[in-house]
């Protein structure tokens, strides 16, 4: 019998987190009132709300995100978004 599966949005949005955190020059996912987690899956897009290092240089940042959250899934839930969005919420102030 052959079949699929179904993966949950929160699942996604917890997977998708875990690969930001792991970038460098990323301190936190942050939550809004609109994303709980700090990201958002919609449809066969997400979108990543983050806290980053001082100095950190923002596109390089944004693009080592997007490149291994999308990583991420692919390799834990066989799910390749079709865009990873980044949003910098907040620079630390030190």
């Amino acid at each position: 019998m052959e079949g699929h599966s179904v993966i949950s949005a929160d699942v996604l949005a917890r997977y998708a987190a875990d690969a930001a955190l792991e970038v460098p020059g990323v301190r936190q996912v942050t939550e809004t009132p609109l994303q709980r987690r700090g990201v958002k899956v919609a449809g066969d897009e997400i979108e990543v709300h983050l806290l980053v290092e001082r100095g950190a240089i923002l596109p390089d940042v944004a693009a080592a995100v997007q490149s291994r959250v999308t990583d991420y899934l692919v390799r834990m839930a066989h799910v390749r978004p079709s865009a990873v969005h980044v949003v910098v919420e907040e620079v630390a102030r030190g």
